[in-house]
């Protein structure tokens, strides 16, 4: 639906009545330049999309001939479905005219699939380091000399 939209008002932009300025060049030696009629646009369009991987389908062709505009889109739609919308502007007056056509049968999922929870986390075990290494005391050898004590009284 949101496509519809979107593309129909880009075709309303497309379709406006604005006016248009033609390109007058200086006027040379003094006399007043030519003015020159507006052109009305011409074109025609066409393209289309067919992802595989992700579904999308779609297509839109326009041709404008000055203000008559037609074309058609169509988009592969959620259920299975085609819509179709062929629309036309005949003149600045008369406005945009849709015809939404929509082809196959929609399908529906029978139902979603219950729901089923992750796992748990579970974290993976604390590395625990080899305990570090504690030299064995130094020795520690008695003095050489050990004078006795003198009394001073």
């Amino acid at each position: 639906m949101k496509v519809f939209i979107v593309l129909a008002l880009a075709a309303v932009a497309a379709a406006d009545n604005a006016p248009r300025y033609g390109y007058a060049p200086a006027p040379a030696y003094g006399h007043a330049a030519p003015v020159y009629a507006d052109e009305a646009p011409v074109y025609a369009f066409n393209y289309g999309v067919a992802d595989d991987y992700s579904g999308a389908t779609f297509n839109h062709g326009e041709s404008r001939d000055g203000y008559a505009t037609s074309g058609s889109y169509s988009v592969a739609l959620p259920d299975g479905r085609i819509q179709t919308v062929n629309y036309k502007v005949a003149d600045a007056y008369s406005g945009y005219v849709a015809d939404v056509t929509y082809s196959g049968e929609a399908k529906y999922a029978s139902a979603p699939a219950p729901y089923k929870a992750a796992p748990i986390y579970k974290a993976a075990p604390v590395y625990a380091p080899a305990p570090a290494y504690t030299p064995a005391p130094a020795y520690t050898p008695a003095p050489a000399y050990n004078p006795a004590p003198v009394y001073h009284g």
